[in-house]
């Protein structure tokens, strides 16, 4: 799930040792999308989510942000992650 979210700023990281080419060791890769273990890839998956799950018309409740709620005439969803 973390690799759908988007990545807002730059971030490098040292090549693999099976992807360096012979005396380009000190090379670096610069991030185009989330991966797993990255300190951003929560953060930016919970705000991709948020901006979805609140387009269909749910609420994040204000004390526990990991609870939504939507009224649908006399019926309440509650959505929990």
């Amino acid at each position: 799930a973390f690799l759908n979210g988007n990545l807002e700023e730059e971030v490098y990281m040292d090549q693999l040792e099976s992807f360096s080419v012979k005396g380009k060791e000190h090379m670096v890769c610069k991030l185009k999308k989330l991966i797993y273990e990255l300190k951003q890839a929560s953060r930016q998956w919970y705000l991709k989510f948020n901006n979805t799950i609140t387009s269909f018309g749910f609420q994040e409740n204000t004390i526990d942000r990991c609870i939504y709620m939507k009224v649908s005439g006399s019926k309440f969803i509650f959505l929990i992650l």
